[in-house]
């Protein structure tokens, strides 16, 4: 076996079915994939072939006769259901402890704080929808001498707003360092989150130029093992952000899930050995958090009509992974992140076809099976799937 490179890319939030203990997180019965194939437009035919309407529990779709990929899910074995817990664990990390949420908004003492280290005042401070937040708070945050909009959400976020007219972007992305600096310990939440907003009362918008300050992982991940192996780590969209630039040797920015396939194209001329990692967030942030199905359902679709052109570009030292980080149910109540299985698909010369991979235990198999692919040896969690993929 001789794999050169590994290209994984994680379809922010597409999981395939909730987890035995989804009722826990107030998610049973949810199935981010499933409401995408009700609406009736979906067209995935790439993916069909690559054996995703195989795996084990999608009684929906068409299975392939033959599958030219491997196929599975994985459980999420860390205790949560968001963006950074997901794909810690993805790259090597169980976490058995949620990071911390605040459905009632953050303690006075931390805003006062806030307040005094920024020079802002924060508005809002309660759990929201990141568009109706700027409905609501938008026009007196432009009317204050020297405000913020402080918000949250069902996960570990503390989420910071501000228009592009009253808060240069620099300055935002300063007054969320500063936030990063408070939230460690106990308040130590997932993500600091800039969400720089343009437009007019009524109709207010986010810009493209949000930006994620991460917590530090606790320990190494794969993406660390690699750094230190000299071996290629490159992330492509919110990689670093999530990482918090931890064992990432090279960052690509992508400001859409169409300029993240870009990136991914240009990626597969280059000449890497290693790991191009990649978070195409548009299925979660556009689609699943503001209950759109049928938009959803179109971005996988224009993902699925790439990825049918990219697959034989790849060189046949290449493997691809396509997997999730988490559920974000557009047709579930609410506009949360659900706790759901994640498909686990493998395609490259090396790689065998038609392997169904069953269940796996932990999102932490991924790292394992990259390492071993890699032939880089390392104590992160997981189990590796290496024994069954080549």
């Amino acid at each position: 076996m001789a794999i050169d490179r590994i290209f994984l890319i994680v379809l922010d939030s597409v999981g395939i079915g909730a987890l035995p203990d989804a009722a826990a997180y107030g998610d049973a019965g949810c199935n981010t994939l499933r409401s995408c194939y009700q609406t009736g437009e979906l067209h995935i035919p790439t993916m069909q072939r690559l054996g995703l309407f195989n795996i084990d529990g999608v009684d929906f779709g068409t299975p392939c006769e033959a599958p030219i990929g491997a196929y599975g899910r994985l459980a999420e074995a860390s205790a949560g259901k968001d963006t950074t817990i997901g794909h810690w664990e993805l790259m090597g990390i169980i976490s058995p402890k949620p990071l911390p949420t605040y459905p009632d908004g953050f303690p006075q003492d931390l805003i006062a704080q806030f307040e005094a280290e920024t020079g802002y005042t924060a508005l809002c401070n309660k759990p929201y929808s990141g568009t109706e937040v700027l409905k609501d708070f938008g026009e007196a945050h432009l009317a204050a001498d020297k405000s913020v909009i402080v918000y949250t959400s069902a996960d570990s976020v503390f989420q910071v707003a501000a228009h592009t007219d009253k808060v240069p972007i620099e300055e935002l992305y300063r007054i969320c360092e500063i936030a990063r600096g408070l939230l460690v310990g106990e308040h130590g939440v997932g993500r600091v989150i800039a969400r720089p907003f343009d437009g007019t009362p009524g109709a207010f918008q986010r810009t493209a130029l949000r930006k994620d300050f991460s917590i530090t992982p606790p320990r190494a991940t794969l993406l660390d093992v690699l750094e230190e192996k000299d071996i290629a780590a490159i992330g492509v969209g919110k990689i670093e952000d999530i990482f918090a630039g931890s064992g990432v040797s090279e960052s690509v920015p992508a400001k859409s899930n169409a300029d993240g396939m870009k990136q991914i194209e240009a990626l597969v001329q280059r000449d890497f050995r290693g790991l191009c990692f990649v978070n195409l967030v548009e299925f979660d942030m556009l689609y699943g958090h503001r209950n759109d199905a049928v938009g959803y359902t179109r971005a996988l679709n224009a993902f699925d009509a790439w990825l049918e052109q990219m697959l034989p570009t790849l060189r046949d030292t290449d493997v691809l992974i396509l997997t999730a980080d988490h559920g974000c149910d557009p047709g579930y109540p609410g506009t949360d992140h659900s706790r759901e299985y994640v498909p686990f698909l493998a395609y490259g010369k090396e790689i065998r076809q038609g392997v169904n991979l069953g269940t796996r235990a932990s999102f932490a198999d991924v790292g394992k099976t990259i390492a071993d692919l890699l032939g880089v040896d390392t104590a992160i969690d997981g189990v590796s799937m290496v024994g069954e993929l080549v």
